[in-house]
């Protein structure tokens, strides 16, 4: 099904054969000064932050939240872009099921371990693999400072077991070891703005940021509506999203209202 919205049949058809599609400059310079200036004096985004170790100790922090509030990241995860990519790859109206920051800090921004997002999200009782993920870079994300990493193609193997690596949660080593072998490599450099779309059994990972600047990215995940979690889920199911245009992300960001709520989850 290809429904109206933002990216082209070419793009949709890059995703079902790979499993990810990288759109450049989907959000301006502009927008992310604005988003990268209003995250690094969020207090309570950093206060909230939690370190996820890797295999080797190192840890990388991060903060998710399940609602899309009023803030300026509940602005960009209900906007058309986002939502209507979305949509379009899942071929039917989406809910929203979390977003976060990753935090990647210079010099000791840990890896994240080879997995699956729905190696996660199948124990919260989606019965099907119809979610994804929206990467926006905030900062620039390079090879050096533990850009993501994914094999092309490995979403058609489906669900990878998966098990406990440092505080995180990865894919089987020997089946990640054979998709090595037979998909490619991608290291997925973006500049500011650019935006990455990937289907939740993409085999990917991140290494650790050895160079001197930060890799901030926002991450923004979404269910199909008809896959709703059959029983109890972190998340919220399948409430439909109250969109806004495009041009609200800009008009937010030259006037932020007084009223702005988020809800940060904590451990």
């Amino acid at each position: 099904l290809i429904m109206a919205g933002p990216l082209t049949n070419q793009q949709l058809a890059d995703y079902q054969r790979d499993g990810f599609v990288i759109v450049r400059g989907y959000f301006s310079s502009a927008e992310m000064s604005g988003l990268l200036s209003y995250a690094r004096g969020d207090d309570g985004l950093l206060q909230a932050a939690w370190t996820m170790r890797d295999a080797a100790g190192r840890g990388s922090r991060l903060t998710l939240w399940t609602e899309p509030g009023t803030d300026l990241y509940g602005v960009i995860s209900r906007c058309r872009r986002v939502v209507g990519g979305a949509a379009q790859l899942l071929g039917e109206e989406v809910s929203h099921w979390h977003s976060k920051i990753m935090l990647k800090e210079p010099r000791v921004g840990g890896a994240w371990e080879w997995h699956q997002d729905y190696g996660y999200w199948y124990g919260d009782h989606c019965l099907a693999p119809r979610l994804l993920s929206v990467m926006v870079a905030v900062d620039r994300a390079t090879p050096d400072n533990g850009c993501l990493q994914v094999l092309r193609g490995s979403h058609h193997l489906g669900r990878v077991d998966h098990g406990k690596y440092g505080d995180q949660v990865g894919a089987d080593p020997l089946r990640v070891a054979a998709a090595q072998a037979r998909c490619e490599l991608v290291h997925v450099a973006l500049e500011p703005g650019d935006t990455l779309f990937f289907h939740c059994n993409l085999l990917h990972a991140s290494g650790a940021n050895t160079s001197a600047h930060p890799r901030w990215s926002l991450i923004m995940a979404y269910n199909a509506r008809s896959n709703a979690p059959f029983g109890t889920s972190a998340f919220p199911g399948n409430r439909p999203l109250e969109q806004v245009e495009d041009t609200v992300v800009m008009e937010w960001i030259a006037h932020p209202p007084a009223d702005v709520r988020a809800s940060y989850v904590t451990t």
